[in-house]
């Protein structure tokens, strides 16, 4: 996958359980998460499917698959565009996978607007998002007022308030 976005010049990042595990939490995942440019989007879909994916759903600010065989599994992808891809692409981490491979992460400030913006799409995934979210914010040298903004952004500011006052 990551090779096909590459060979046409796109970049991606691994997102999701797989991201935070690279800053230190370790949870069960049953996807595979990627930030993509919201231009390779036509291109992946279809590509995705002539390997056997199913598109479960498909925006243009995520899509879903599903491959029958379970070593394949799911994947996941966000599109980014504009100011928004620059930024996440720009302030991308490399971070060393348990088996030694090298992958590119958002940062934490990054995962933190993704996390935010899930929740507020979706308040059925408040506990679990505030729970990463906690997490996140005590990697060190993260960005705070960054933080403080994401969640503001998406009218969530009590949220940010509620996880300073979880953290002491």
């Amino acid at each position: 996958m990551t090779n096909f976005l590459g060979e046409r010049g796109f970049p991606s990042l691994v997102c999701g359980a797989f991201a935070l595990q690279a800053y230190g939490l370790s949870r069960a995942t049953q996807d595979l998460d990627f930030v993509v440019p919201v231009e390779a989007q036509e291109a992946l879909v279809a590509f995705l499917e002539g390997q056997g994916y199913e598109t479960l759903h498909r925006s243009p600010a995520f899509s879903n698959h599903l491959h029958a065989d379970p070593v394949r599994g799911r994947v996941d992808f966000v599109y980014v565009s504009g100011a928004t891809s620059r930024l996440v692409f720009q302030h991308a981490r490399s971070h060393s996978s348990p088996s030694g491979l090298i992958v590119r992460v958002p940062s934490p400030e990054h995962l933190v607007a993704m996390k935010v913006l899930a929740m507020k799409n979706d308040p059925g995934r408040t506990f679990r998002e505030m729970a990463d979210l906690q997490f996140l914010l005590g990697v060190p040298g993260i960005d705070e007022e960054e933080v403080r903004l994401h969640f503001e952004r998406q009218g969530l500011g009590e949220r940010y308030l509620e996880l300073k006052r979880l953290s002491g």
